[in-house]
C-alpha cells in the first residue's frame, strides 16, 4: 500500500493515472498531453510501474502503457476499512445535533 501512496503522491503521475483511465498510451502520447519530455514522462511510467500501478505492453519500438486493476482495488479496499470510523462519527454527530435541537426546542417552549 505504501508503494501506491508513495507514487500517486506526484501531480504529474496523477495526471497520467487520469489519461490512461480512458485507454492505453504510448509514452510519446502521454509526453505529448500532458506537455512533458518524453525522458520525463518515462521516469514517472518506470515509478508507476515499480508500485504495480501500470503494466508494460511492448508493440514493436513502442511501449504502451495501461492501468492495472489491481492495485486501485487493493485502495479501494483500504479505504473502506476506514468507513466504519467515519460512519461512527457521524452517528455520533447526528445524536449531538438531535439532542441540540431537543435542548432549542425546550428552551422555546
Amino acid at each position: 500500500m505504501e508503494k501506491i501512496l508513495s507514487a500517486l503522491a506526484e501531480q504529474n503521475r496523477i495526471k497520467i493515472i487520469e489519461l490512461l483511465k480512458t485507454k492505453p498510451l504510448t509514452v510519446g502520447e502521454i509526453a505529448d498531453k500532458l506537455q512533458l519530455r518524453q525522458p520525463q514522462a518515462s521516469k514517472h511510467l518506470k515509478v508507476l510501474h515499480d508500485a504495480g500501478i501500470v503494466e508494460v505492453l511492448p508493440r514493436a519500438n513502442r511501449r504502451i502503457y495501461k492501468l492495472r486493476p489491481e492495485p486501485f482495488q487493493d485502495l479501494d479496499a483500504w479505504l473502506d476499512s476506514f468507513k466504519s470510523i467515519w460512519e461512527d462519527r457521524l452517528d455520533q454527530l447526528d445524536d449531538y445535533l438531535n439532542e441540540l435541537q431537543k435542548k432549542e426546542r425546550n428552551n422555546d417552549d
